[in-house]
């Protein structure tokens, strides 16, 4: 599976003139957790994650009445943001897309064409794709397999997202395609394609 069978678009971005309070909004108008920080041209510049936007906004409490001193808190989202972000090619490989998620404890990662935004994935993405019902997937495996060798050749069953195809002719190369067609599909964990001549 690659990142532009899951990344949302178009993509909510911010650029680094952009207030702390109006990327706070937007976060929680669409239940974000990080947005891109783009330049004029869309080139990504860095991102700007819930962390970023909570550091220093919040004034410390008083105590034995005498006031805290603190600093003015940022204002901009170029003062709070995280550059150079982490990014991917829409070719990206979903599973290495999500080992660089969890590994480094981001919630997002933007899609890049040529440095210009073009989507991002998501936890949530990956997670919806995840829970997608069998019955579903299985179809959608059906579909990439009729445009390789036809409507009647594959018979496929889904069950808790692992892919069984049956292929009525004993050719390993179109079985191991089969089995890459049905690795791409939202959903699919895994696939096997093994041969059984028709009756």
């Amino acid at each position: 599976m690659r990142a532009e069978e899951l990344m949302s678009r178009p993509v909510v971005t911010v650029t680094e003139e952009t207030t702390v309070k109006e990327a706070a909004r937007l976060l929680s108008e669409h239940g974000f957790t990080s947005l891109p920080v783009v330049a004029g041209d869309e080139r990504l510049t860095g991102i700007v994650t819930e962390a970023d936007l909570l550091r220093d906004q919040i004034p410390p409490g008083v105590r034995g009445g005498r006031p805290a001193v603190r600093q003015v808190p940022p204002t901009t989202v170029g003062e709070v943001m995280t550059s150079p972000a982490s990014s991917r090619s829409r070719k990206a490989d979903i599973a290495e897309l999500v080992s660089v998620l969890l590994t480094e404890g981001f919630h997002a990662m933007p899609i890049v064409d040529s440095q210009r935004v073009v989507g991002i994935v998501t936890r949530r993405d990956v997670v919806r794709a995840l829970s997608r019902d069998d019955t579903t997937i299985a179809r959608d495996v059906r579909r990439r397999l009729m445009i390789y060798g036809g409507a009647d050749r594959w018979t496929v069953a889904v069950r808790d997202g692992v892919a069984s195809i049956v292929d009525e002719y004993d050719d390993a190369a179109d079985r191991h395609v089969a089995t890459l067609l049905a690795e791409s599909v939202p959903g699919v964990t895994s696939a096997t394609t093994i041969h059984r001549p028709a009756d």
